[in-house]
């Protein structure tokens, strides 16, 4: 189960990751301009701030433990 909160983080780290990769120097050229082509269009901060506004059942920046117990208990009873 993936909640809200760990989407958002995983997109979030995943920018980092492709960023990581173009800096480092002895990623093999390919390798690095697909990074930076997936980068082109990754959703910056303000579209993924925007994406939680919109959608919070999607993407949430935090979610409140109690939120997050309700969410996994939920999610829980239909598997």
């Amino acid at each position: 189960m993936t909640l809200p909160d760990e989407r958002y983080r995983a997109v979030v780290q995943t920018e980092k990751f492709l960023q990581e990769i173009l800096s480092t120097p002895r990623v093999p050229k390919e390798i690095k301009q697909r990074a930076r082509s997936l980068l082109r269009h990754y959703p910056s901060t303000w579209n993924m701030q925007e994406a939680a506004r919109s959608a919070p059942e999607v993407f949430a920046e935090r979610m409140e433990d109690v939120t997050r117990l309700i969410a996994q208990y939920e999610e829980s009873k239909t598997q």
